[in-house]
């Protein structure tokens, strides 16, 4: 599985970027917002702190719009991938960009037939929201079993990134059923290497380490 961090906050992104475990970047424009910088500028600063994919979303709404700004947005590094909602325009805009040669992360996505149309618009990425669906009393991962039992049918090569992540068990639940990517903030992905056992047997560990009298370096 890859992990990807949903966040523009470039010092958290090279942070997590350091441990190598980092395979991506999700931004949208309510995380560009509260980074308080330019979104060109701040896109474009990530793209420099990781080598995988980092979406960008466009905000026109018409199909000609987002051409528009996913033509500016994608010169901006290699790996920039443009992120357009799942609309019928922004699936238009999906094939024709991917039919270029660019990756395309499709966003805000509530239904497994969105993921379907997705797939055929020939997307990247697929980012089903599990945490807003869990919101209004749905099963959020039992969307991402749909999809996962859909594309596999038909062998799409749409990868599932699935977002709106909120706890550690949202990621072991993705894992389990085989999603592509999850996306999360960065304490959500930092949390996964959190145990109390594990903090445990360290504080044991040095206390008899303590008793020895004994210096490794």
């Amino acid at each position: 599985m890859k992990f990807f961090v949903d966040t523009a906050d470039v010092a958290e992104i090279a942070d997590l970027a350091a441990t190598g475990l980092l395979d991506g970047v999700t931004t949208n424009p309510s995380l560009i917002h509260k980074s308080g910088r330019k979104f060109l500028e701040v896109v474009k600063e990530i793209c420099g702190l990781v080598d995988g994919p980092v979406s960008a979303e466009v905000v026109a709404l018409d199909l000609d719009g987002m051409l528009r700004e996913a033509d500016v947005v994608r010169n901006l590094a290699p790996n920039v991938c443009v992120k357009l909602p799942l609309t019928m325009d922004g699936l238009k805009a999906c094939r024709r960009l991917t039919s270029e040669g660019t990756q395309v992360n499709v966003t805000l996505c509530f239904s497994a037939n969105q993921a379907l149309l997705a797939a055929k618009a020939g997307a990247s990425f697929i980012s089903p929201f599990v945490g807003r669906h869990d919101d209004i009393g749905f099963d959020g991962m039992d969307l991402i079993e749909d999809i996962r039992l859909i594309y596999d049918n038909y062998d799409y090569q749409t990868e599932i990134l699935v977002a709106s992540v909120r706890h550690p068990i949202h990621i072991l639940q993705a894992a389990k059923i085989g999603a592509d990517v999850v996306t999360a903030p960065p304490a959500v992905l930092k949390g996964l290497a959190k145990h109390p056992l594990t903090e445990r047997g360290l504080e044991q560990f040095l206390a008899d380490w303590a008793k020895t009298g004994e210096k490794i370096a």
